[in-house]
């Protein structure tokens, strides 16, 4: 059964190679590009709306492979809409207030139609926390809140892919691990359609995502990663915030250094974790590898803390929260005073 789900999931990865090109050659012909202004490190009009690759490729996976779950009319309706939206950004360039009234429309469909929400979870000690009311709520802004993450990411050639890729490889493996054959399916159709699309899409890019392509996939990851973890332990909680790590963190950090800074917290900078790496003097490709390096740390994390008791899964956590700890810092991504703990481990020096 696995075999089977593989190779036709990799016949995805062919046609996204082989639709991607057809896709920049026509973006180009109607200059639909996305050009560069003070926040992007590229320096001339690059073709956009490569999502539509991902998708399409996507689409022909689902024909073959005909996975099957309660949640899923709901859930590729969501996709269309989505798609629909980011192609729209893309070539009018929405408010962010616009772009979030849909997101939690779609959110909502998954979670109204599509039945998809996290009710409860158990505690470690024993005991169990009902979300109630707050279940649906919970669920539309973990929905909203990783679609916009990966978006967040989205500002070096071949990032949000990759970083995507990496997710979407953890969440086939951990669902393989509990017996999901859907949300295997899933993701490996997602993972195999980005792929055949990041071929292009790496350092130096031939055509970028778009948000067509950032806010699809965020939004497939974080229905997966509901899929596979809801109404489970705190522990098992916490793995999905594991394997989507790093737009997780960049995109909180983001939040608390536009607070901290007094700035508005939708407002756009360009003191994101890639950002900083290549002011650092990180090149545009050391950077994304890098980037690279850190998802899959963040995903061997989540499996490891999946196999661990209790007392080892708070030793994970402690090392990975140290870890990012010591990356803000280093590389300032709060402010260059926001030091609390290399201020710390000076002032214990001093006495």
């Amino acid at each position: 059964m696995l075999i089977r789900i593989i190779i036709l999931a990799f016949l995805t990865l062919i046609l996204s190679l082989i639709i991607t090109p057809i896709i920049i050659k026509y973006v180009k012909k109607f200059n639909l590009t996305d050009k560069p202004d003070y926040r992007k490190v590229h320096s001339d009009p690059i073709p956009t709306l490569g999502g539509l690759a991902i998708f399409l490729s996507f689409l022909f996976g689902l024909l073959i492979l005909q996975p099957t779950d309660e949640s899923h009319l709901a859930i590729i309706c969501g996709a269309f809409i989505i798609i629909a939206l980011g192609v729209v950004d893309d070539l009018i360039n929405l408010s962010a207030k616009w772009k979030f009234a849909v997101q939690i429309l779609i959110a909502s469909l998954v979670v109204f139609w599509g039945g998809l929400h996290v009710e409860f979870i158990n505690l470690p000690f024993g005991g169990q926390v009902q979300f109630g009311f707050f279940s649906s709520i919970i669920t539309i802004l973990w929905i909203v809140g990783i679609t916009n993450a990966i978006n967040l990411i989205d500002g070096l050639d071949g990032l949000a892919a990759g970083v995507s890729s990496i997710a979407l490889l953890t969440i086939a493996g951990m669902a393989l691990i509990m017996g999901d054959v859907y949300v295997v399916s899933i993701a490996l159709i997602l993972f195999f359609s980005t792929m055949g699309f990041l071929r292009y899409n790496f350092y130096p890019a031939k055509i970028f995502m778009g948000d067509t392509g950032a806010m699809f996939l965020g939004y497939m990851i974080s229905v997966l990663a509901l899929l596979g973890f809801k109404n489970i332990t705190v522990i098992s909680f916490v793995i999905p915030i594991f394997i989507l790590g790093v737009p997780i963190s960049d995109t909180l950090i983001a939040m608390v250094r536009r607070f901290i800074n007094k700035q508005p917290i939708s407002s756009p900078d360009s003191s994101h974790l890639h950002h900083r790496l290549m002011k650092y003097g990180f090149t545009h490709k050391q950077t994304v590898l890098f980037i690279y390096g850190l998802s899959t740390m963040f995903s061997v994390s989540a499996i490891l803390f999946s196999m661990t008791t209790i007392w080892g899964s708070i030793l994970i956590v402690g090392f990975v929260l140290l870890a990012i700890q010591v990356l803000i810092e280093d590389l300032e991504l709060i402010n260059s005073n926001y030091k609390p703990l290399t201020n710390l481990v000076k002032s214990l020096r001093q006495k």
